[in-house]
């Protein structure tokens, strides 16, 4: 099973998180969860990098898969975001990930699990 790691476990992993570092060891250790992250969250993490995290972030990332972004995923991303932006404030982002998770058959890890309302998801609080 697909374990999709939302960026806000990924950049508090980066920022040594105590919390963050159990949970990657845990999740590895069920060998349950193959890990991966949408390419928006790849983003996320790549374009903010200050010149001194580059090796480090990059030896990180080398451990995720990055699901690639398709018309399907975008398509019914947009569906996800017209659905449910007005009424939870959802993101691009969040819509993505919903829908790469939907599309591909995985569960979302995050710690803020109103971004994902969608009944569709399987959502897991990280920690």
């Amino acid at each position: 099973m697909r374990a999709y790691i939302d960026s806000d476990i990924l950049i508090w992993h980066l920022r040594g998180e105590l919390k963050a570092m159990k949970f990657f060891k845990k999740l590895t250790k069920t060998k349950e969860y193959d890990l991966w992250i949408g390419a928006i969250q790849r983003a996320e993490i790549v374009f903010f990098m200050r010149p001194e995290e580059i090796d480090a972030t990059e030896m990180f990332l080398a451990q995720f898969k990055t699901a690639l972004i398709d018309q399907m995923i975008v398509d019914t991303a947009g569906k996800l975001y017209r659905k449910w932006h007005p009424g939870h404030g959802i993101d691009i982002n969040d819509a993505l990930l919903a829908s790469t998770a939907i599309e591909t058959g995985g569960h979302i890890f995050t710690l803020n699990k109103k971004h994902y309302p969608m009944p569709e998801v399987i959502v897991k609080i990280a920690w």
